[in-house]
């Protein structure tokens, strides 16, 4: 049995590894060299790296009996894109969507980096970027010497920070997620007044980033997820699961 994992999250790599031991064919796509280090190496899947159009999934697809995305709940457009070569290629699609987290009363919630951009705008002090560096864009408006960045210690998120205008004392080039020890040293170190990130749940250290933010006194701007079905883990597991006995 062929399953085709879209993945470059914990959980694609969690399934991905439990499908092989069951016995399953799996080949994972990942977008970027870092993604393919995520996903580690497991007897039984193949890994793929590089963007691919459409053409590309439909292929990669051809064959399969099952597509799983378990790309980030914000990929919006990667998702859309898996969905209709799915489609194209007769395959069955599930989405593997982490659960959403319970947002403290006191965040500050805005529809994208722009909104969240324009809040800071007119409110002084440091302003800690937590929501990747392809968001980083959105805030080269506002003053570079109180942005602080936190990305993956990748070539093109410096660059992308570079092209935001970030100063290289600003960039925080590490690989998380952080305990809420380390998130917390972080803010006083840089007298951070505004923690902004997505709800990335717990594989993406929300928890940890709401916690530090309390304790530090700083304002929590959370870029609201999009809206989109899936399901948990042990869901698409299970359905696997069944799928494979049928084979």
């Amino acid at each position: 049995m062929k399953i085709v994992v879209f993945g470059g999250t914990t959980e694609g790599r969690e399934l991905s590894h439990a499908l092989a031991a069951l016995g399953a064919s799996v080949t994972v796509c990942v977008a970027t060299d870092y993604g393919r280090e995520q996903q580690g190496v497991a007897q039984g899947v193949d890994v793929r790296t590089g963007h691919l159009d459409a053409g590309g999934m439909v292929a990669v697809l051809s064959g399969a009996d099952l597509c799983v995305d378990a790309t980030h709940p914000y990929a919006t457009a990667a998702t859309a894109n898996i969905r209709a070569a799915s489609e194209l290629a007769g395959v069955a699609y599930k989405r593997l969507l982490r659960p959403e987290s319970k947002l403290p009363a006191d965040a500050v919630t805005v529809p994208d980096a722009e909104s969240a951009a324009a809040y800071l705008a007119d409110r002084p002090g440091n302003v800690l970027l937590a929501t990747g560096s392809r968001e980083l864009q959105a805030f080269a408006g506002l003053d570079r010497a109180r942005l602080y960045a936190r990305v993956l210690p990748a070539a093109e998120s410096l660059a992308l920070c570079a092209l935001a205008g970030i100063p290289s004392r600003n960039i925080i080039a590490m690989q998380g997620p952080f305990s809420a020890e380390l998130d917390l040293a972080l803010l006083r170190q840089f007298d951070i007044r505004y923690l902004v990130t997505k709800d990335g749940g717990g594989p993406g250290g929300f928890d940890a980033k709401a916690r530090a933010a309390s304790e530090a006194g700083a304002t929590l701007i959370v870029l609201r997820r999009p809206v989109e079905d899936g399901e948990d883990y042990e869901t698409v597991l299970q359905y696997c699961k069944e799928l494979l006995k049928c084979k």
